[in-house]
């Protein structure tokens, strides 16, 4: 997941950008941007990127029955 070739371009995630809150980065080239924007040097930068959490199941839908052969 965090080292695809085919990575939506943000700013959020870009090499030359430095988060300053959660509604704005810090662009080297634009200035203070939103991080969902993106422009043509955006360099990705996986250890930026933080990945979606993993859901777990629901084990108490489960009953004993479930679980026998």
């Amino acid at each position: 997941m965090l080292f695809q070739k085919n990575i939506e371009p943000r700013c959020a995630y870009c090499l030359r950008g430095a988060k300053l809150s959660e509604d704005s980065v810090l662009c080297a080239k634009r200035g203070i941007v939103s991080p969902a924007h993106a422009c043509r040097v955006f360099r990705y930068d996986p250890l930026k990127r933080v990945p979606p959490k993993v859901v777990l199941p629901d084990f108490k839908k489960l009953i004993p029955e479930d679980f026998t052969l």
